[in-house]
């Protein structure tokens, strides 16, 4: 298979992406490769609000692959089949992410909300979802039923008033997540987390998010 696009988001690195599509809000670009970059393509996207985004975990590849992984809501200590999991450590590294939509430009460019995607990822494939056939709310969800927990993020010394205000806000609800490894808790720990053009540090105690720095 060959990609035909690659995604543009803040996130630079794998530390620090939603676990999830959906969790937070932010813009980001599905930017076509010059043999996909076709207007005709993309015509009648646009009466569609959410998109299916099938993609490479291509940070993930190995020669590899286990039967077994541990989810982070699990705590990362407990395994469990890796088909019953999100996990990107698979057989074949392909992800699949449901976005919204928010409108297209000239290019074409997809401009979409909610991605958690590593910036520069490839996508594979893009197919219009659909609400009768795709949305099944009544479904049990294993070990993910309920939407993860928050933290409070707080900045006590208004570090986060470097970023503008759209950028700031997709940083809060990524920090909320908590980007941390879930077997790490050390409260004196200083983590470093790359958004954007920034470097972030924070550290955690309890259930509190205290941003330290924000620099470049």
């Amino acid at each position: 298979m060959t990609p035909i696009a690659h995604i543009e988001t803040p996130f630079r690195e794998k530390f620090g992406v939603p676990r999830q599509a959906g969790l937070v809000d932010y813009e980001a670009r599905v930017v076509f490769e010059p043999e996909y970059r076709v207007a005709e393509a993309v015509r009648d996207l646009e009466e569609f609000d959410y998109v299916w985004l099938l993609w490479l975990f291509h940070l993930a590849e190995r020669d590899r692959w286990s039967p077994t992984v541990r989810p982070p809501r699990l705590g990362g200590n407990k395994r469990v089949g890796v088909f019953a999991t999100r996990s990107p450590f698979r057989p074949n590294p392909i992800g699949l992410s449901c976005v919204r939509l928010l409108r297209i430009e000239a290019g074409p460019v997809l401009i979409v909300d909610g991605a958690d995607l590593v910036d520069g990822t490839p996508i594979l494939d893009i197919k219009p979802y659909i609400p009768y056939a795709d949305a099944h709310p009544e479904a049990r969800s294993g070990f993910a039923q309920a939407a993860p927990a928050r933290l409070q993020v707080v900045d006590p010394s208004g570090a986060l008033l470097r970023l503008p205000p759209a950028e700031r806000a997709a940083l809060v609800d990524s920090l909320a997540l908590d980007p941390r490894p879930h077997y790490q808790h050390d409260a004196s720990r200083l983590y470093t987390m790359p958004f954007a053009q920034w470097e972030v540090r924070f550290r955690v105690s309890d259930d509190i998010l205290e941003v330290v720095e924000v620099g470049r």
